[in-house]
């Protein structure tokens, strides 16, 4: 094979991918062909596989990669994003290789670090030996954000007090591996290199296979196992929990990932609560006692009460029941010091003063400004350095000094110079380059390795691999997530197959274990309520508007007045369902002359309440708040209806004849999720949650469109149209012919939408489904007085069931309307709505409405 030549244009040829064909950067280190300028033999067998599958199939392997991401709801959120909130997780089809041989000093080296800098932090929240004896400066360590003075003696004297650790890896121009930085108190990203493994294998599985390539599945034993052994109580089970500052959080999708895949619960900080000392979950059964805390929000926003002040993300009172031995937190509160890049330069000593070894993975070259000498070089050197705070916060980055004017540099020598030990420079290192498969191309991109580390009751348990990004430009430096980095699986290999091992398999373990109900929290609850009520909600404003618009075609091909005036009754009726007025019921007649304008509208305007767009955009973000409950076909299903109204109506001129169809491809897409719920999910308290949100918004909105069309007195002709109508959007006209076999008549239309239990669209259905549900939903059981929600669902049930129909029907000549069929459903409307309001005061007390916006925060960026 002919060796990659430097800066070799790449051959136009549908085949030009294999390793004779990759141009290298002239000076930089190249993770493929390596520094003897030869194409290492793993990476040969690999790339002559890809030649093998061409350039065409390895863009449609790409883009099925791609696809897999999306439709598993794979997301980075970034904030002050300008297009949208939820950023599409992107990655590359070529993975980084690394050998074994090249591994295994990276894993020894990535051990000894997590062992010094736990050691390290036991120190400075314990005895301080390193403070008095002067191995760190005091400036150092109490300046810096990280230290929370209230978290001194609070640890727990475990061995290792350091769960999760991870380092951001890059190779200088010699081949030598750097970390560039630690990550300690809440690292991101085991969760989205899981994701691309899975993805990897699917999308590539024969080569994958060929490749021999380590497996992940023992890390992540390892982190459910290190997180059972810190618990300080319930040892033989442990309840875990993942605390996470919410959906709006840069990697949420990443909490709700592994929550799912390791099975612990997903919470925020209003589902815990401390009472006498210990941390509880607030569930519907009541108060759940919590061992160990995963924490995926920043140490200092975790308790209100001694910590951040301003902090809705965190419990009130955590750091005492840290402090009883009462709950073990990962990593513990406090442990943000580790990540000040100026304790890099004192490692070296830290590491012969505690191991008693030399560091095995050096750092990258760092001065911190607190001392004379390494200040006078840097402000000697501000041009050829990377300066950075050595407090990590937004919008306080890394300025690089040969991109600044002269200016700007003097201001950086001024805020140096002011407080020398807030800053510390780094040397500029070209990081190695690895092949990128970029716009149907393979080119050198720069790269960075995020490793993860895990405690055992042994030892320290490395990832085989880890998380890799690249830079999306082909000169550009930096590779985070927030820049528009692209993510690669990192694939160790290993000289003989790896076999695949379950997370969930466990030797010895064949006897039959009593099954365990996870509690489900107030705010879960909540938001799979308001689910269920943002379906029947958009499916009903959908069944509604697409008659209208069969209504509408119909009248401007028949010019018939009665057309007409059904259809002006249509389109008010769908102002008030919806509830977006003024709409058609204004005073505006030429809305009602030329409608067409208000019903794209009220498809498209997502800054409008009421609208299609704005719920359907409420129905994802709520279903996303909750994602770990769900299935994997259902999230694809939540994603679709999301994307495909997206692309096909508020992102596209579409006219009425396309909003049609898509108003049919947004009934299938409910339908199905509908269907996919049904089957997947037990009937446990989620369940009646979301079914009790579906049956509530139905029988409103049932009764809104009952007000809006029947219960104004028509003529005859009008009349029967009208209540075809109605029967068509509420999907209940095949049955009203089979079950009656007449012409339509209002007290038979009123007897199936009101009185049938049988039919699953009338109103008693849904009364007695929500009577049902609410009687099984936990509370104190035994011999008891009802409680309010049973005595409201009851009282409207039974108010139902007495109705006589002819009676509803009295006409009342001056107001032009059935008066007493007007008062009882209006009467009903706002016994449902004091439901709502017992149902949320019972079970959701806690918990905020969901909202399309709520302030969070980002605990590590990627």
């Amino acid at each position: 094979m002919a060796l990659a030549q430097q800066g070799r244009n790449v051959s136009e040829s549908t085949n030009d991918i294999g390793a004779q064909f990759y141009a290298t950067k002239l000076g930089v280190y190249d993770e493929m062909v390596a520094k003897e300028h030869k194409v290492l033999p793993y990476w040969e067998r690999f790339m002559d596989s890809l030649a093998t599958l061409g350039r065409g199939q390895l863009e449609l392997r790409r883009r099925e990669a791609q696809r897999l991401l999306r439709e598993n709801g794979v997301t980075y959120n970034v904030y002050g994003d300008a297009q949208k909130l939820t950023r599409p997780w992107r990655l590359d089809p070529i993975p980084l290789l690394l050998g074994s041989e090249d591994w295994l000093p990276i894993e020894a080296g990535l051990k000894q670090r997590a062992e010094l800098l736990n050691l390290i932090l036991k120190d400075i929240y314990g005895k301080q030996h390193l403070l008095k004896k002067g191995l760190l400066p005091s400036e150092l360590v109490l300046a810096h954000d990280g230290f929370l003075h209230p978290c001194v003696g609070a640890l727990s004297q475990l061995q290792r007090e350091l769960i999760v650790y991870s380092a951001n890896l890059a190779r200088g121009h010699n081949g030598r591996m750097l970390v560039l930085d630690d990550r300690t108190q809440a690292p991101s990203g085991a969760g989205y290199a899981l994701e691309n493994r899975t993805v990897m294998t699917r999308v590539l599985p024969d080569i994958f296979r060929e490749t021999q390539v380590n497996r992940l599945s023992g890390f992540f034993r390892a982190l459910r196992k290190g997180l059972a052994d810190i618990a300080p109580h319930n040892k033989e089970d442990p309840r875990i929990v993942i605390l996470t500052p919410g959906s709006l959080n840069e990697t949420y999708f990443e909490h709700a990932y592994l929550s799912s895949y390791l099975g612990f619960s997903l919470v925020q900080g209003d589902d815990l609560t401390v009472r006498d000392g210990r941390v509880w979950l607030k569930s519907l059964d009541g108060l759940q006692p919590v061992d160990v805390i995963l924490r995926r929000v920043d140490d200092s926003f975790c308790d209100p009460l001694e910590l951040r002040s301003a902090s809705r993300l965190g419990v009130a009172g955590l750091l005492e029941a840290v402090r009883r031995n009462n709950v073990a937190i990962a990593n513990p509160l406090g442990s943000s010091i580790l990540e000040n890049p100026g304790l890099l330069p004192f490692l070296p000593k830290l590491s012969r003063y505690f191991l008693n070894e030399e560091l095995l993975l050096p750092s990258i070259a760092t001065w911190w400004c607190g001392q004379r000498l390494e200040r006078d070089f840097v402000l000697q050197n501000l041009g050829r350095l990377v300066i950075k705070p050595i407090n990590r916060s937004s919008g306080n980055n890394a300025l690089f000094g040969a991109l600044l004017s002269a200016n700007e540099k003097e201001l950086l020598r001024s805020a140096i110079t002011a407080k020398p030990h807030c800053y510390v420079g780094q040397e500029h290192v070209d990081f190695s380059t690895v092949p990128s498969f970029v716009d149907h191309h393979i080119e050198p991109r720069f790269s960075v390795l995020r490793s993860f580390i895990v405690a055992g009751s042994d030892d320290y348990h490395v990832m085989p691999g880890g998380l890799t990004r690249i830079a999306r430009q082909q000169d550009d430096f930096i590779v985070s997530n927030q820049a528009g980095g692209i993510s690669k699986d990192t694939w160790v290999l290993t000289n003989e197959p790896d076999k695949h091992t379950s997370l969930w398999f466990q030797p010895g373990q064949d006897g039959i274990l009593s099954a365990d109900i996870e509690p489900l929290t107030s705010r879960t609850a909540n938001n799979l309520f308001w689910v269920g009520r943002y379906l029947e909600r958009i499916k009903a404003a959908t069944r509604l508007m697409r008659m209208t618009l069969l209504k509408l075609a119909e009248a401007r091909e028949l010019d018939d007045p009665l057309d007409s005036q059904s259809l002006n009754v249509l389109l008010n009726a769908l102002t008030q369902v919806t509830g977006t007025y003024p709409g058609f019921v204004s005073s505006d007649a030429s809305l009602l002359k030329d409608p067409q304008p208000e019903l794209l509208a009220l498809a498209k305007n997502s800054n409008r309440s009421g609208t299609l767009a704005t719920n359907i955009q409420a129905f994802a973000q709520t279903a996303f708040s909750i994602r770990d409950v769900w299935s994997q076909d259902t999230w694809r299903c939540v994603d679709n209806i999301q994307r495909r109204w997206q692309q096909r109506v508020v992102n596209n001129h579409c006219d009425l004849e396309q909003l049609q169809k898509s108003l049919d491809d947004l009934i299938t897409g409910f339908v199905a999720f509908i269907g996919l719920t049904t089957e997947s999910m037990t009937r446990e308290a989620g369940w009646l949650m979301l079914d009790s949100g579906r049956r509530l918004e139905h029988a409103l909105a049932l009764i809104s469109l009952l007000r809006a069309t029947v219960v104004q007195r028509h003529e005859a002709a009008l009349q029967n149209q009208l209540l075809e109508a109605v029967l068509m959007s509420t999907d209940s006209l095949s049955i009203y012919r089979r079950r009656y076999r007449a012409f339509i008549k209002l007290p038979m239309v009123l007897d199936l939408l009101l009185m049938d239990e049988a039919h699953p669209r009338s109103l008693a259905y849904q009364l007695r489904q929500l009577s049902d549900h609410i009687a099984a939903l936990p509370g104190e059981r035994g011999n008891r007085q009802l409680s309010e929600e049973e005595r409201l669902i009851l009282k409207a049930y039974t108010d139902l069931r007495l109705i006589k129909i002819p009676e509803l029907l009295k006409a009342d000549d001056d107001a032009g309307i059935y008066t007493e069929l007007e008062n009882v459903l209006s009467a009903m409307t706002e016994q449902l709505w004091r439901l709502y309001e017992v149902l949320a005061q019972a079970y959701f007390s806690h918990s905020e409405m969901p909202q399309l916006i709520t302030p969070t925060h980002a605990e590590d960026e990627l």
